[in-house]
């Protein structure tokens, strides 16, 4: 099967450009740096010992951000190159990589385009985080005799029933990792089921991300605006999910006559297509991408901004959290909980269900099955804030306990960076120009 693979992708070169180019022009690709998408850098190899990190999106690169500052201040002479896929994760990995971290986009999963990535950058250890297996990727880099490790492995349990029906073809892709950190059992057990011997539990990395950042002028600029309203945060939505949160302030507005609802969609770009449906339906918009105020007659604020989710979850207790009443499998619910806040989520948390559990044992969150339901507690947790303020803090101290993951993360890495550091010298520095 990989062979079959491998042919296709080097056959359809002209293909994959041609998709290139076009995601480009949809704004997913980045026009000015398309050629690192074919493996070719502007940027020379720097000296010294590289460790690669792949993180496929905004969630993963930033779950790994945490893993990479420890390595920064553990071996200030390491660099660090981090690769993603998407537009929106560049500019975070953009804004948070300092020192010897930087970014650049992966190679299309292409023979010839891997290749001439890995001539280029000649990583000495590969950390590739949480479920994206390219097969030519990995393939080479075993070829190359390159450790390469699984970091907070994840398979869901669609991905592992797709999987089970090609078994050996998973066997040999997961056999590319010299070893797969497993963040809960559960993972651990799947990943032996297809023959990987090598697995270490360490936890979720997810689990070691400190608080979301916050502009604090920003902050108290829109807490002003907003005063003593009542407010809740419908975050992370989903398409359905807005609708929902307008159903859901409707039936507030009799109690709660000047509640204010803020909707921060997962993608930010639909953001003005959420404005135009709510101001069709009569309501007051206003809408961050635009700079719009927020007054005392706006009902809904549209925070379409990338990055901003820390400064949205500190403006209210009360949050749902969205990519769970539609079944896509949940958004990230640590984030909120870490920020102290009362969490609402739907019952499609697939993604989360651990959390999800670990969050609804103590109280620290609650499963809304629709729209009345959701109505119902926000409603409650609004009429009694004593009541949402120890829920928030339950859910605070839930995540608090989970701290450790990054010191046995790295525990775990231990012997691939011992041997980093005993390669490492002046002689064996070799300078590397861009081929």
């Amino acid at each position: 099967m990989f062979g079959l693979y491998r042919t296709l992708t080097s056959l359809g070169g002209p293909l994959i450009s041609w998709h290139l180019a076009r995601r480009a022009g949809r704004g997913k690709e980045d026009p000015l740096r398309k050629a690192e998408r074919k493996g070719i850098s502007d940027k020379l190899r720097p000296d010294g010992k590289l460790v690669w990190f792949h993180a496929a999106s905004v969630g993963e690169s930033a779950s790994v951000m945490p893993l990479i500052e420890r390595l920064q201040e553990d071996m200030p002479d390491l660099n660090i190159l981090l690769t993603t896929g998407t537009v929106t994760s560049a500019r975070l990995c953009e804004d948070r990589l300092t020192g010897k971290a930087f970014h650049q986009y992966v190679p299309v999963d292409r023979g010839a385009w891997v290749g001439r990535f890995l001539d280029h950058w000649k990583p000495d250890l590969a950390l590739w985080v949480e479920s994206e297996f390219w097969p030519n990727l990995l393939y080479q880099l075993k070829s190359r005799n390159i450790p390469t490790v699984l970091v907070n492995a994840r398979m869901s349990v669609k991905s592992y029933a797709r999987w089970m029906k090609a078994a050996k073809t998973a066997r040999n892709l997961l056999g590319c990792f010299d070893l797969c950190l497993a963040p809960d059992h559960v993972m651990a057990d799947r990943l032996r089921d297809f023959g990987v011997n090598r697995v270490t539990l360490t936890g979720n990395l997810k689990d070691a991300s400190p608080p979301l950042p916050v502009d604090e002028n920003e902050l108290v600029i829109l807490a002003k605006a907003i005063g003593s309203r009542p407010v809740w945060i419908a975050a992370s939505t989903h398409p359905g999910e807005e609708g929902l949160a307008e159903h859901v302030h409707e039936h507030l507005t009799p109690d709660f006559p000047n509640i204010l609802t803020i909707i921060a969609p997962r993608h930010p770009d639909r953001g003005t297509d959420i404005v135009q449906g709510l101001k069709q339906s009569g309501k007051n918009v206003a809408q961050r991408s635009l700079g719009d105020v927020v007054t005392e007659h706006t009902e809904f604020y549209v925070a379409d901004t990338l990055g901003e989710l820390g400064l949205i979850y500190r403006l209210a207790t009360v949050v749902f959290v969205g990519g769970s009443l539609v079944p896509h499998g949940g958004q990230n619910l640590r984030e909120p909980a870490r920020l102290r806040s009362a969490i609402l989520h739907g019952p499609h948390i697939a993604n989360f269900a651990r959390v999800a559990s670990e969050l609804g044992e103590v109280g620290a969150a609650r499963q809304v099955d629709d729209d009345e339901a959701l109505t119902r507690a926000v409603s409650a947790l609004l009429s009694e804030p004593d009541a949402a303020e120890a829920m928030a803090t339950r859910a605070g101290n839930i995540v608090d306990k989970s701290q450790n993951v990054l010191d046995q993360t790295v525990e775990a890495l231990e012997p691939y960076l011992s041997q980093l550091r005993r390669t490492a010298s002046p002689d064996s520095d070799v300078s590397h120009e861009s081929t």
